[in-house]
C-alpha cells in the first residue's frame, strides 16, 4: 500500500526558529517533535529566495536555471508539463492542495485535483482592472469568500490597515481566532481529509501564508511574546551604515534601521505566528491520529524562505544571507517503512528542487526527465550516501543594486552581486551569523578562488552575458526570468 503523504509548507518562516534548535524565544514543539522522531536537514536552502521562484522550485523539481525564474515577477504563466501534484496524480493519488500557491493563472491546477486558495494579500490580484484572464481577488480567493460567509460581508484581509510586505509593523489579530487564515487553513485541510477518495492514497499539500507578513497573531500568541527579551539581530562587520541609515524606517522597507520598539513588536509577533502556526499543525496532526492516517502518512515540512527580520539591518528575503535563504526542512516516516533514521540530522546542502523526487521516491513513482534535483530519502538513511551528493548550491535573485548570486557547502559561503561586483566570503561553520567578510583577507585567498570559479562555472552560457573570457562580468542588466518561459 502506497504512503498518504502531506506536505506542510509555510511562508517566510527562517530555518533558525524551532525552539530544538536553542532559539532564544520562539517555542515550537509540534515542530521539535517532529525532529526528534524524524530527520532535520541543517543545510537546507532556497535557491532563489522569494515566493514564486521558490514555489516553481518544489512544483517542478527544477533549479532556477531549468524553471527560469530567477527572480520575482508576477503574471508569468505557468505552463509545466510535469509537476509535483500532476506525477502523483498520474501515480494514482488523490491530490489536494488549501492555501498558497502563488501561481498564474491562480486558479490555475499545476496538476491538482483541487485547490483551496489563500494566497494571502497579492497586489496584482487586487487590481480591479482587468487582466489577460479577467481575475480579481475577490473571484479568485476561496479564504475571502468563506470570512465573509461566516464573519460579514464588509471584511476584507486589508482591515488591519496592515501591508502584505509590512515586516516592521504588528497588531494582533482583530478578529476570532478561529477566522484567522492559519486556522482556516487546518479546518480546511482537515476537511480534505473527511472528503477525500478512501480508495486512494492522498497528497495532501497544507500551504501556510504566515508568518509572512501581515504580522497580526491571535491575541492570545501576541500576549506569549509581546514582553518577552528579544534577541539582537546581527550586524557584520561588512554592513554599509549609511546605507542603512538612508533606507528609511517606513513599513515595507528592505534596508533600514527602525526604532527598537517597532522592532520588538514585529519580532514577537512574527515569533507569536510561529507558535500559532506550530499550534495548528499539532492540530492537523491530531486530526491525521483521528482519522486513522497517521502511521501511513509521510510527511515533509518546510519553508518557501527566510526572513531577515533586521539582520545587518535587512528585512524582508532575496537576499542570499542566511536569514533569507536557509529554511527549516524536516522529514518524518512514522510507519518506518521507508527506513529513514529517527531522530538524525543530515548535513549535505539541499533545496527546494528536491522535494518533488522525494515524494515521488516516497510513492514509487517515476520521475520526470525534467527533474533536477535528488531524492532526500538515501541521505536519511545512512550518512554515507552523501558521498556522491552535490558538492556546492548555486543560487540568485535579480533585485535591482542588489541584485545577487551566492554558492554554498553548507560551510562556506560566497556572493557576488552583479550590479556592483563586490565580494562575500563568509565561514559559516565558524561564523553562522555572518559577521565576519573574509573575502578581503590575504589569508583566505585561496578559498575565495575556489569559490568564485564555481560561480563563473554556474553562469557560464548564461543567455544575460555574466561571464566573459572567463571572468565576472560586473553590471549586467538582471532578468527576473530567463526567456524560456517568456
Amino acid at each position: 500500500m502506497k504512503p498518504n503523504l502531506l506536505f506542510i509548507t509555510v511562508d517566510q518562516m527562517r530555518y533558525d526558529c524551532l525552539s530544538k534548535l536553542k532559539h532564544p524565544v520562539v517555542e515550537t514543539p509540534n515542530l521539535d517533535a517532529l525532529a526528534e522522531k524524524g530527520v532535520m536537514f541543517t543545510s537546507a536552502y532556497s535557491a532563489t529566495p522569494t515566493c514564486i521562484p521558490a514555489r516553481a522550485a518544489i512544483m517542478t523539481g527544477m533549479s532556477q536555471r531549468g524553471h527560469g525564474r530567477i527572480g520575482y515577477e508576477e503574471r508569468i504563466p505557468w505552463n509545466y508539463e510535469h509537476t509535483l501534484a500532476g506525477e502523483l496524480a498520474k501515480s494514482g493519488y488523490h491530490t489536494q492542495c488549501v492555501g498558497k500557491m502563488h501561481v498564474y493563472p491562480a486558479r490555475n491546477l499545476c496538476g491538482f485535483h483541487n485547490v483551496v486558495l489563500h494566497d494571502g494579500y497579492l497586489h496584482h490580484n487586487r487590481n480591479k482592472k482587468d487582466t489577460p484572464y479577467g481575475e480579481h481577488f475577490d473571484q479568485v480567493d476561496d479564504y475571502l469568500q468563506w470570512l465573509r460567509q461566516n464573519a460579514g460581508a464588509e471584511l476584507d484581509i486589508t482591515d488591519l490597515g496592515l501591508d502584505c510586505n509590512a515586516s516592521t509593523v504588528a497588531r494582533p489579530w482583530h478578529l476570532r481566532e478561529q477566522l484567522h487564515p492559519t486556522n482556516w487553513t487546518v479546518t480546511q485541510s482537515i476537511d480534505f481529509l473527511r472528503r477525500r477518495d478512501p480508495g486512494k492514497p492522498f497528497f495532501l499539500w497544507t500551504s501556510f501564508v504566515r508568518p509572512h507578513s501581515p504580522l497580526d497573531p491571535p491575541g492570545a500568541y501576541w500576549d506569549l511574546y509581546a514582553d518577552a527579551e528579544m534577541p539582537e539581530c546581527p550586524v557584520g562587520d561588512w554592513v554599509n551604515s549609511e546605507a542603512a541609515a538612508a533606507g528609511g524606517t517606513g513599513t515595507t522597507i528592505t534596508r533600514g534601521i527602525i526604532p527598537k520598539r517597532r522592532l520588538n513588536r514585529a519580532q514577537a509577533a512574527y515569533y507569536a505566528l510561529i507558535t500559532h502556526l506550530d499550534d495548528q499543525i499539532g492540530r492537523l496532526l491530531d486530526a491525521l491520529q483521528e482519522y486513522g492516517l497517521s502511521d501511513n502518512t509521510f510527511i515533509i515540512f518546510t519553508s518557501d524562505h527566510g526572513e531577515l527580520l533586521g539582520d545587518h539591518h535587512f528585512f524582508r528575503k532575496a537576499l542570499p544571507y542566511e536569514g533569507s535563504a536557509k529554511v527549516p526542512l524536516i522529514l518524518f516516516d512514522p510507519s518506518g517503512r521507508l527506513g529513514l533514521k529517527r531522530g538524525s540530522t543530515v548535513k549535505q546542502v539541499v533545496e527546494l528542487r528536491d522535494i518533488m523526487p522525494t515524494l515521488l521516491d516516497a510513492a514509487g513513482a517515476a520521475l520526470p526527465q525534467s527533474v533536477e534535483g535528488r531524492s532526500l530519502l538515501p541521505l536519511c538513511r545512512d550518512s554515507e550516501a552523501g558521498d556522491d551528493w552535490r558538492t556546492y548550491l548555486h543560487g540568485e535573485h535579480a533585485y535591482g543594486e542588489l541584485s545577487n548570486h551566492y554558492v554554498t557547502d553548507g560551510k562556506w559561503k560566497y556572493i557576488w552581486f552583479s550590479q556592483t561586483g563586490e565580494e562575500q566570503l563568509f565561514h559559516l561553520e565558524n561564523d553562522s551569523s555572518e559577521l565576519s567578510n573574509l573575502a578581503e583577507d590575504i589569508h583566505f585567498k585561496d578559498e575565495l578562488q575556489v569559490w568564485r570559479a564555481r560561480l563563473i562555472l554556474e553562469l557560464t552560457g548564461r543567455e544575460e552575458g555574466y561571464i566573459r573570457e572567463g571572468r565576472l562580468v560586473t553590471g549586467i542588466k538582471p532578468r527576473s526570468c530567463l526567456s524560456h518561459i517568456l
